[in-house]
């Protein structure tokens, strides 16, 4: 559904996949989904679960499954992009019947959405300064080896 003034999903509701995730990061991504107190407007999104390995497609598969079937939660809110092209993807032929494609949107539609949704308040903290863009957008993805270290 669109929606111009609906929030981008929070931290704890995003999971960005690579060759290297976990099969507990996924179940642990799944279960917030699916268990109880999951439906205060949270959507849980698995970005790029198409890089998933093999293994890790499995256990999302059986995890979901899993939970969907024990869950009394009727309108759960779980996303999982893949790339279209990811053709020899596990997970795309696992969730082939829950497929959908991106609705037609523009370029201008998406920077519009993204312009009102990335601002940063004035008197905001410094932190949030410091990556301070044109138009007050403030996006950084800050990736580290060693976990913990200041970020």
């Amino acid at each position: 559904r669109h929606a111009e003034t609906a929030p981008l999903p929070s931290y704890d509701e995003v999971l960005v996949c690579s060759p290297d995730t976990g099969e507990e990061e996924v179940e642990l991504l799944v279960r917030r989904a699916l268990s109880p107190g999951s439906q205060d407007q949270k959507i849980y999104c698995l970005l790029g679960a198409d890089k998933l390995v093999y293994k890790v497609s499995k256990q999302l598969e059986s995890h979901f499954f899993r939970l969907v079937q024990s869950s009394s939660i009727p309108n759960y809110r779980f996303l999982i992009f893949c790339n279209a092209k990811a053709d020899s993807s596990y997970v795309i032929t696992a969730f082939d019947a829950y497929k959908v494609t991106f609705p037609d949107c523009s370029e201008t539609e998406i920077q519009t959405y993204l312009k009102t949704q990335l601002q940063v308040p004035s008197g905001t903290a410094p932190v949030a300064q410091a990556f301070e863009r044109p138009h007050q957008q403030n996006v950084k993805f800050v990736f580290s080896e060693r976990a913990g270290m200041g970020k």
